[in-house]
């Protein structure tokens, strides 16, 4: 803990003063334009990732980026969802996995999640995931079901964000885009979805 309070003593006296007047223009409203849906995972980093300045990512982070689908709504997921979209009105939602994702390990060898029975029950919101795995690749090694998974499961979970009625409005209206991010940790590269290939390409804008 030592080594925190000192980066807060840091912030405070080194970082914060060139940062204060957007401080000051942060402290009573946020005007983000992206919802950065991603991993707990102590490696990414979102705002390092993207370059990010306080104020312009909304971020979401569960186990394995995760966002039910609308029929199983009432979570703190939802309620993340919801604001962003209809609150802030923001443009794009972004979700974002990552490689070696542990969650997605436990996705494709559940019998590692024995003595997690939390982790485990929430890792039944990615059993579509776990399905398509088996589906598709029934004779493949661990490595490549685990590699799999952490692409499919953002497939899912980009589904799922459009299962909710306000998501699906804001497409219908132009007024929303979704994304779908696999974050290389070793490589530090990301690669996004192109719906139109059905896989993950470098990034062509």
């Amino acid at each position: 803990m030592k080594n925190l309070y000192d980066a807060v003593s840091h912030f405070k006296s080194d970082i914060y003063p060139g940062l204060s007047g957007l401080f000051n223009e942060l402290a009573s409203s946020q005007a983000p334009n992206v919802l950065f849906i991603t991993c707990s995972d102590s490696r990414v980093v979102p705002s390092l990732i993207t370059d990010a300045s306080p104020g312009e990512l909304f971020v979401l982070r569960n186990v394995g980026n995760i966002v039910p689908p609308a029929e199983q709504a009432g979570d703190g997921e939802s309620a993340v969802l919801e604001y962003a979209v209809k609150a802030l009105g923001v443009g794009h939602i972004v979700v974002c996995g990552h490689s070696n994702c542990g969650a997605m390990h436990g996705v494709v060898s559940p019998g590692n999640l024995a003595t997690l029975p939390h982790v485990a029950g929430w890792l039944k919101n990615a059993d579509e995931t776990a399905q398509k795995i088996k589906e598709s690749l029934p004779e493949a090694d661990e490595a490549t079901r685990w590699k799999a998974a952490i692409e499919l499961n953002v497939v899912s979970q980009l589904d799922n964000v459009r299962s909710y009625s306000f998501v699906a409005d804001a497409l219908e209206a132009g007024s929303l885009q979704l994304h779908g991010w696999v974050y290389d940790i070793a490589a530090g590269e990301v690669v996004d979805y192109d719906s139109e290939r059905g896989r993950f390409v470098e990034y062509e804008g």
